[in-house]
């Protein structure tokens, strides 16, 4: 021992019979803070999750190219055992360590492409995916989430429609009967019998349209019905128990005031309901959703009280483990087991497994483990946003939060190192992937998590521990309540102020470019924070049991002398070059702000807001103003109205009255002249008409035939047609107007589905248009003979940013593709104008994408 230590102490490597036990005990490099990272599961755990996220898109070639993997895998292993096998040939321990590396990542890479392979044909089995178009079928499902209103149907009402996930057990067809269990997202028009709820677990009957989601999509298939839901079995056991304690906390914090309110139980149970539009994007903004997406943090609260409660009555730690799993694995059900907390109870099991066995749990490779774990469980997981901001953050908070916590207390209190490390670390390793949801960066966003990280644990247990006493002893759970309503109204307000600050949201480039220059500006920002070391410390683990160990001073070899200027010049570029992109990022930031401002026209006749997932579109002749639709939200529409200088709506058209059409129209009583809507069916609809009356509107019902004007340009009502009772409500009976004046025809063709599409192709009145309003944001359910007969050159697609719904579909921008006409989508482009050029071309201008703002399209028609 005192040999081998003399001569690591020279720089020279043991010789003879030693050389070989001192290729086994490797040396182990160590931050100064003495902190070790296992990064052995690091390599594998991305090959198998890369795997998985490239083959879910190419299914039918996953078998084939997991032979292949195997193949390679066996080949590669077994050269590697020869070359081992033959001492003088015996490579050394770095090449060793790559080879065999390779060799496990190729293997991890293989599991998932045989996981792909293996679930293909029970998630989308061949009799439910044969054809173009969808199968019309009864289905057997049990639902798995909690339902919600839907953005294609009315949230409102008996007759509102749902949206929930479910999986199919049963489906019968044309084709036949499948059995198995395939994942769908079902949109219903509520539950057949008024009394009864869909609650998790509960087994109803659907029937309607089933369509085959893209191959990389979470849901196999998409399940649209527009009759209501058949319950025929209500949630049991566990499940029911689960959805009774949901049911009550929810109730009682709809009791409590404000926004406090309506979080608590997103904080608590990830349940967030109850938050309403406007407190959702200030979450967003200011980059608190977090904190309602129950993960580790939520995780090691359950585990952590548990152990220490069992720790007290005197449990031993296998006892106590079993019972923290347990308890785990209940809370998993109760905030339903979604993409960031199984990651999150998958990695603390394994921690959990760890301390059992008596050995310290690491984070990475249990983070590693766990990514293997759900990839191969489920490898369509691979693509969930949730899970892949999910384990950066935590990978973050593993890796590099104590690297910015030990480079910030040499300017900062300990104490306020460690707080502000914590949420940059958790920011800077999401930003590259939030880009790809929303391409700005939140200014405020650490900040905000300075302020309301303190509050969130305590919201968190006491919102849980109400929870678990409402159902038993109602007046204790809404005293914690309660208490807990202070620290989630004051999350609720810390989002709502940062998010109101000036410049909250910095603008940033989309896609893929956006992904890249973000990626590079979070790794100069890391080289920049964390201190360059002086020189490595290794330690030798001992040989014999009971040794001691001591840290020794591994002697450089001559060319590590230039180490400390190679990390020094790397430090200056890393520095250079954040300077040249800030001056470059506020050149560019105000040039395209300025030239945005400059370049908009003035004499615009269409304008498609950019109010998310609805409909608001404009139309204007000089001083009048036309509005189909008012989205689902007043807040957009009113920054709409007046970033374009309107005060009046002339003429409000209200297609029908889906929340994403009508719930926006709060911003527009009072300024409305003349309104064209749909008779109302039920009281949700009447109180539109009602509140447009009050306002001083005049209120017409439309009808097929209906005329007028708008300035000098002419409308007319083509659908629903009058006496055709089956299509005078929902999607199927929205009023579709058209325009007609100053150079462009147009037309807007609300929500209709491809039956209501052909049947109002039947009706004659159908005339050749410039532009047209795609139906119901792009869904796949339409008509590619209507839109033939349109010709139009422009298709507005009012439609929200990375939307749950896939809209708009490859199907639709396939059809549009097929008649030669040029879509515009407000979820990529922003706010839309559309304008005739002097020649007789149409002028489009969109708000981003600025190498496409200037399109013209020939051909217009006068």
């Amino acid at each position: 021992m005192a040999q081998r230590q003399r001569a690591l102490q020279h720089g020279g490597r043991p010789h003879g019979r030693h050389r070989n036990r001192c290729e086994d005990l490797r040396l182990v490099e160590r931050p100064r803070d003495g902190m070790t990272i296992d990064a052995r599961l690091v390599a594998p755990a991305l090959a198998c999750w890369v795997s998985a996220g490239v083959l879910i898109a190419f299914p039918r070639a996953a078998a084939v190219i997991a032979a292949a993997l195997w193949l390679a895998t066996g080949f590669t292993g077994a050269a590697v055992l020869c070359l081992l096998r033959r001492r003088r040939a015996r490579p050394g321990v770095r090449a060793r360590a790559v080879v065999g590396g390779t060799v496990v990542c190729v293997a991890a890479a293989a599991v998932a492409a045989s996981a792909v392979a293996f679930a293909l044909p029970a998630r989308q089995p061949a009799e439910l995916t044969a054809g173009s178009g969808g199968h019309v079928v009864t289905a057997v499902a049990q639902v798995d989430s909690l339902p919600h209103g839907a953005a294609g149907g009315s949230a409102f009402g008996a007759g509102g429609r749902v949206r929930f996930m479910a999986t199919l057990t049963r489906v019968e067809s044309a084709a036949g009967t499948v059995e198995g269990r395939m994942p769908a997202l079902v949109t219903a028009r509520g539950v057949e019998d008024p009394e009864r709820s869909i609650d998790i677990g509960a087994i109803v009957v659907l029937k309607g349209t089933l369509r085959p989601a893209a191959p990389e999509e979470r849901s196999a298939f998409f399940l649209s019905s527009s009759a209501p839901a058949t319950l025929t079995a209500p949630s049991s056991g566990v499940l029911a128990a689960t959805n009774l304690l949901r049911a009550r906390f929810s109730a009682a914090a709809d009791a409590l005031p404000g926004d406090g309110g309506a979080l608590l139980p997103g904080l608590s149970i990830g349940d967030v309901s109850a938050v309403g539009d406007e407190l959702d994007i200030a979450m967003k903004l200011s980059s608190l959703s977090h904190l309602t997406a129950v993960s580790g943090a939520n995780c090691a609260v359950v585990i952590a009280v548990i152990m220490l409660v069992t720790g007290l009555i005197g449990l031993g730690r296998t006892t106590r483990v079993v019972i923290a799993l347990t308890a785990l694995l209940g809370f998993v059900v109760l905030v339903t087991p979604g993409s960031s907390v199984l990651r999150a109870a998958v990695m603390a099991t394994i921690v959990a497994f760890s301390m059992a066995a008596g050995r310290p749990g690491r984070g990475i490779p249990a983070l590693s483990a766990a990514i293997i774990t759900l990839v191969v469980v489920d490898p369509w997981m691979a693509r969930d946003y949730g899970f892949a901001l999910s384990v950066l953050a935590t990978a973050g908070l593993l890796a590099l939060a104590p690297l910015l916590a030990r480079s910030l207390g040499r300017h900062l209190p300990h104490a306020l190192a460690a707080a502000i490390a914590l949420p940059l670390a958790a920011q800077l390793a999401c930003q590259p992937v939030l880009i790809l949801l929303n391409p700005s960066v939140p200014l405020y966003g650490v900040g905000a998590n300075l302020l309301a990280e303190p509050a969130a644990p305590i919201a968190t247990v006491l919102g849980l521990i109400a929870c678990l006493l409402m159902p038993w002893a109602p007046g204790v759970g809404y005293a914690c309540a309660q208490v807990a309503w202070l620290p989630s109204a004051w999350i609720a307000a810390v989002a709502e102020v940062c998010a109101s600050l000036p410049a909250s949201q910095l603008p940033w480039l989309d896609g893929a470019a956006g992904l890249a220059a973000m990626t590079l500006i979070v790794i100069v920002v890391i080289i920049l924070a964390v201190p360059a070391r002086a020189g490595p410390t290794a330690r030798v683990a001992p040989v014999d049991k009971g040794a001691p160990v001591r840290p020794v001073r591994v002697s450089p070899v001559p060319r590590a002398r230039a180490a400390p200027h190679a990390g020094r010049m790397l430090r200056v570029a890393a520095a250079v070059s954040l300077l040249v992109f800030c001056g470059g990022y506020l050149g560019a930031f105000v040039g395209v702000s300025v030239s945005s401002s400059l370049g908009r026209p003035t004499d615009w006749q269409l304008a498609a807001c950019d109010i998310g997932q609805g409909d608001a579109v404009l139309v204007r002749d000089d001083d009048a103003h036309g509005l189909i639709d008012v989205g689902p939200d007043p807040k957009p529409l009113t920054a709409c109205l007046e970033h374009l200088g309107i005060a009046r709506i002339d003429l409000l058209v209200l297609t029908h009255y889906d929340r994403d059409h009508v719930g926006g129209v709060d911003a527009v009583v009072g300024r409305v002249g003349t309104a064209l809507v749909g008779r109302p069916t039920d009281a949700h609809g009447q109180a539109i008409v009602d509140a447009l009356v009050r306002g001083g509107a005049d209120v017409r019902y439309a009808a097929s035939g209906d005329h007028g004007s708008l300035g000098t340009l002419d409308w007319q009502v083509l659908w629903p047609t009058a006496g055709a009772r089956s299509m005078q409500s929902g999607n199927e009976g929205s009023v579709t107007v058209a325009f007609a004046g100053r150079g462009i025809r147009s037309v807007f063709l609300g929500d209709l589905d491809e039956s209501a599409q052909d049947a109002l192709l039947r009706t004659g009145r159908v005339r050749p248009v410039d532009v047209a309003k795609v139906a119901h944001h792009g869904s796949a359910d339409q008509s590619e003979r209507l839109y033939r007969a349109l010709g139009a050159r422009v298709a507005l697609i009012s439609v929200g940013a990375k939307n749950d719904y896939g809209h708009p579909t490859e199907r639709l921008l396939g059809l549009l593709g097929r008649v030669q006409t040029r879509p515009f989508r407000t979820d990529l482009q922003g706010l839309t104008l559309v304008s005739s050029g002097t020649d007789g071309t149409l002028e489009v201008w969109t708000e981003r994408q600025a190498s496409a703002s200037a399109l013209r399209v020939p051909g217009a028609r006068r």
